[in-house]
């Protein structure tokens, strides 16, 4: 054994006027040193952290991609490509959906060389622009009319299309042919298919809408005869036929919205006085839509007016002689005397009747004369008067035909919570809550009176109360944390492809670089922890040997102990085994 170490030679480091090798050189050769399995191990192991490497600087310097549109359907793929790539715009197709992506900061960009270049999204309908095209010589009645009413077909299905809530629309008409008998006449129909968006649906009122769309593009075409379904199967034109349901809601819809209309009111008066949040107002309103007609006849018997009066005077006198018409009639015989039954009475009448016509006696048997004319006054004719008077009275009647507006406002209840007022403490500051008074809160009822048009007569109340408000108001919006902003993780992004490039060079290819250059550092190091066993002029010192060869092995003295040489010879089996490995062998040969 002791001559075993005799024969090797001391290594000596750090020989004045030595060249260390050139770092490639010793790369070279201490790589060919190493066995061809860690060769191979060390090769891949640093192709694979420099493919690492630059695969995290292309990850953190990706744009990121938005989708040029978000279908492309009904839009030429190669056009759009052919367009992007002549305006060096970049683009890339996703796998999964085959969406086409551009990057954010281009997507504007590309959108309007798109448009630029005439490239827009179709739905795939036909309209009127089929009527552009040539039609043959020979083109019959039929195929004119089948491309008119394919035309008009694609026309309504664009104009429906444009709604905000439907994404596309299919029109089928049936027009029939005309005839000159009016017994074979048939009216036409139509049947519309919508395809919504997602989450959303038509009001009743919107499909009525279409239906009055298509009822007026379409001659003889009414709405009963059309149909219109979505794309779940669902018919919605029976909903739009239901005219009590449709007028329901917008009975509805007018009473929300007057009720809102007094709400903004009551907050407007009172928003300058009180300030945001310290108070709440809400109106509630009974709205009369039923429609009434009543007619009135009425009569004041204290008010008769005389509307007509007729007044006939009739006097018939006979005179001294014929009169009448003459005639057979005219000239009849007297009739038959009566006589008196008492002779004296008879003779007394006789005596005293004078004749008409004759002077009139008194009881001396003198004439009786007029005062005025002085002539004797004549008895008189035998007269006939007859008056006859007619009025007509007018009672005063009038009468009134009323018809009850719809929607007429029967009764508001209006209710508004006010929040206790803030009193600050000018000499320290302190803000306290003290409540409103009771002529406070009578100014605040007026004052929301006249803004809703308060009506004693119509039962209308008005309810202003103060109560402290709750300290916790609902659920406060926070704001947006920064590591949710876009811009957030586009700088992790970078940042983290920055600290796992250095750790990567820093951490793994410098001390494997440093390890195959420099086998001798960790040797040096070593030699330096152990007292500086070389001295000034780079020889050895006196208890140190060294197993010679490519790489010289320090061993330690015999003087440091056994557990130091036992750790020694454990180093050197495991980096040279095939030195150690000679050395037994000699020794087996020397002890033989």
């Amino acid at each position: 054994m002791a001559e075993a170490v005799v024969d090797n030679v001391p290594a000596k480091t750090g020989a004045p006027g030595s060249k260390p090798p050139m770092f490639g050189l010793a790369f070279l050769q201490n790589l060919s040193e190493m066995t061809m399995l860690r060769q191979v191990g060390l090769m891949v192991g640093l192709a694979a952290s420099v493919a690492i490497g630059f695969a995290v600087v292309l990850w953190s310097q990706q744009p990121d991609y938005k989708p040029l549109y978000g279908s492309l359907s009904g839009i030429d793929t190669k056009q759009v490509m052919d367009t992007l790539a002549q305006s060096d715009i970049p683009y890339t197709v996703e796998p999964n959906s085959g969406a086409l992506l551009v990057k954010a900061d281009d997507l504007s960009r590309a959108r309007i060389k798109l448009a630029g270049a005439g490239i827009a999204q179709n739905d795939g309908n036909v309209g009127f622009e089929i009527l552009d095209k040539d039609q043959g010589l020979g083109t019959s009645q039929f195929m004119e009319a089948t491309r008119y009413r394919r035309g008009l077909e694609g026309e309504l299905a664009r104009t429906i299309s444009s709604l905000n809530n439907v994404k596309g629309a299919r029109v089928h008409l049936a027009i029939p042919k005309s005839s000159v008998f009016v017994r074979d006449d048939r009216k036409p129909s139509a049947s519309i298919l919508v395809e919504l968006y997602a989450g959303r649906t038509l009001e009743p009122g919107q499909v009525l809408a279409i239906m009055n769309l298509v009822a007026t593009s379409v001659p003889e075409l009414n709405k009963s005869q059309i149909s219109v379904v979505d794309q779940k199967g669902n018919l919605l034109s029976d909903q739009a036929e239901n005219s009590e349901l449709s007028m329901a809601g917008k009975q509805f819809d007018y009473t929300r919205r007057m009720e809102s209309m007094l709400t903004q009111r009551v907050q407007n008066i009172l928003q300058p006085v009180l300030g945001n949040d310290r108070y709440k107002a809400e109106v509630s309103a009974d709205v009369d839509f039923s429609a009434v007609e009543s007619t009135a006849e009425s009569f004041n018997p204290d008010q008769p007016a005389l509307r007509s009066e007729q007044t006939v005077n009739e006097q018939r006198s006979s005179g001294s002689g014929p009169q009448g018409v003459p005639g057979a009639l005219s000239n009849q015989p007297p009739g038959p005397a009566t006589a008196p039954q008492n002779a004296a009475a008879g003779a007394a009448g006789a005596a005293g009747a004078i004749a008409p016509g004759q002077p009139l006696l008194d009881a001396n048997g003198q004439q009786i004369m007029d005062p005025a004319t002085g002539q004797p006054m004549l008895a008189p004719y035998p007269a006939d008067k007859r008056n006859q008077s007619t009025k007509n009275f007018e009672l005063d009647r009038s009468i009134s035909h009323t018809k009850q507006q719809q929607g007429k406002v029967n009764r508001l209840s209006v209710a508004v919570v006010v929040d206790d007022q803030v009193k600050v403490n000018p000499a320290n500051g302190e803000t306290t809550l003290v409540p409103w008074t009771a002529d406070q809160l009578a100014r605040f009822t007026r004052l929301v009176q006249d803004a809703v048009g308060f009506d004693a007569s119509r039962g209308d109340s008005v309810s202003v109360i103060n109560v402290p408000f709750s300290t916790d108001r609902g659920e406060v919006i926070p704001d947006i944390p920064f590591y949710s902003q876009p811009w957030f993780w586009d700088i992790v992004k970078q940042a983290m492809g920055v600290i796992f490039i250095l750790v990567l060079v820093f951490g793994v290819l410098r001390p494997v670089l440093k390890g195959i250059t420099n086998p001798q550092s960790r040797g040096g190091e070593r030699d330096s922890e152990l007292g500086g066993m070389v001295g000034m002029d780079g020889e050895l010192a006196n208890d140190r040997v060294s197993l010679g060869g490519p790489q010289s092995i320090l061993l330690p003295s015999p003087t440091e102990g056994y557990d130091a040489q036992l750790n020694a010879i454990k180093s050197l089996v495991a980096e040279d085994p095939a030195r150690v490995a000679q050395v037994v062998k000699e020794w087996i040969n020397a002890d033989e």
